[in-house]
């Protein structure tokens, strides 16, 4: 029932004016189109429980899709991926333009892949079903639809094709992080006591990168409890009197850039989960805030989509190999240890090492490119977390967000405030880079 309330909003959106006559196309290029198609695998992604990174592929490979149809169908504007993108062949080409929705053919190139690379197929089939009933209600040509299926079927083969060899399937298998009790080493942390997520992520082929290691951070402090008066133990002194004395507002910070897609809750001896949009699928949401924001159309819409991330793409790959490299360990097991054992982080501690912060280092990263799609100073609302309860927050800028991300992950105790600078810093190189080594939009 929700799709179909959604299809029905959208074509009343397009068509409030009036039906008698019904051009298609005012729904097929309706950007809320693809906004909600993007929150539609978000949300199945959310379902599937997919770990941040994951996720991400996912929305990547989708968005890639979406975008060389609009490349194709807009090639004075904006230009293929294909020999920018590491292993990326020529795209299919269409047969003939003039018989193709290229904006729609997006829509169903991205949800091609999306079914592919998530478990809930059914989800998204049933949505593009729906789209596709609205699109021949509204007055789509049978061939025109038929075209579009066919053209967009192909691109989103070719990028299924090329997602294949990307060493995703392999790491699958790699071999799991080695826990042991060596001093400033990661452990597992309460109340999950969870094995260390992808440590083998640094496998995976980069798009624009050369290799996991073309940028890298500089070491984390050196690892020093018997020193009260050492750099890591006032991190760690730091972060435990911030966690002491915080605000509303700081607890709203920390809990609006939370996106812990799996949280383990224990109340007594009762123990449940909650889910929420991971770290990237939040960005997911900006993007399209930020296009609503500046009254982007649909073409440009899908080219900011498609290379946030890209940059998120590259920006978990650098952080996951600083990771693994150094495992790190985290707060919670150096202040309980060594300064009170009954001190708790406000937000709960991911799975893997700290060192460096994977939210901050990609939020940096996804807004280096938004700045650079969509332009700076752009003030927007972000409301992508009141699907879980939890109020919006304003911001002047794409960058003003991602710095503000470094205090939360702070206050939420989880990581320490010199890793959050560093990964913020490291986080704009990573954009910056995919900024420079693109061309997408030749118009800008």
């Amino acid at each position: 029932m929700r799709i179909y309330l959604i299809i029905l909003s959208l074509a009343a959106c397009c068509f409030s004016c009036s039906t008698e006559t019904k051009d298609y196309r005012a729904f097929t290029t309706n950007t809320k189109l693809y906004t909600q198609t993007v929150f539609e695998l978000n949300r199945v992604v959310m379902h599937d429980n997919f770990t941040p990174p994951v996720a991400n592929r996912n929305y990547t490979y989708a968005n890639i899709a979406a975008y060389e149809c609009i490349a194709a169908g807009y090639p004075e504007e904006f230009q293929s991926l294909s020999g920018q993108l590491n292993g990326l062949k020529p795209m299919p080409q269409p047969e003939n333009t003039k018989s193709i929705d290229f904006e729609f053919a997006a829509v169903l190139a991205f949800c091609k892949v999306g079914v592919e690379l998530t478990f809930s197929e059914s989800l998204l089939e049933k949505y593009v079903d729906s789209l596709k009933r609205e699109a021949k209600q509204f007055g789509m040509p049978n061939a025109t639809l038929k075209a579009t299926e066919k053209f967009s079927t192909a691109i989103a083969q070719a990028i299924l094709d090329w997602a294949k060899d990307d060493n995703y399937l392999q790491t699958r298998t790699a071999i799991k992080f080695n826990v042991t009790q060596e001093p400033g080493r990661w452990i597992p942390t309460p109340p999950m006591y969870a094995e260390a997520v992808e440590p083998a992520w640094n496998q995976i082929r980069p798009l624009v990168m050369d290799s996991a290691n073309q940028i890298s951070a500089p070491p984390p402090f050196p690892y020093n409890v018997s020193d009260t008066s050492s750099a890591f133990y006032q991190e760690a002194v730091k972060l435990k009197r911030a966690s002491e004395t915080l605000t509303d507002d700081q607890r709203h910070m920390a809990d609006f850039w939370d996106d812990n897609p799996f949280k383990l809750n224990v109340v007594g001896h009762v123990m449940y989960s909650t889910k929420k949009f991971s770290p990237p699928g939040h960005w997911m949401g900006i993007a399209g805030i930020g296009g609503a924001a500046v009254q982007a159309d649909f073409p440009k819409l899908v080219c900011a989509y498609a290379k946030t991330s890209i940059a998120l793409f590259e920006a978990f790959i650098q952080c996951w190999n600083e990771k693994y490299e150094h495992s790190y360990v985290r707060p919670e097991t150096v202040i309980n240890q060594h300064i009170d054992p009954e001190w708790r982080p406000y937000l709960q501690t991911p799975p893997f090492p700290e060192y460096t912060a994977g939210h901050t280092t990609t939020s940096a990263a996804a807004a280096a490119v938004l700045t650079e799609v969509f332009g700076d100073q752009i003030a927007f609302t972000d409301t992508t977390e009141l699907e879980f309860g939890i109020p919006s927050r304003s911001f002047t800028s794409f960058r003003h967000a991602a710095e503000e991300n470094i205090w939360a992950r702070f206050y939420g105790g989880i990581h320490y405030y010199h890793t959050c600078e560093v990964s913020n810093k490291l986080g704009n190189e990573i954009g910056e880079f995919v900024s420079r080594k693109l061309i997408m939009n030749k118009l800008n």
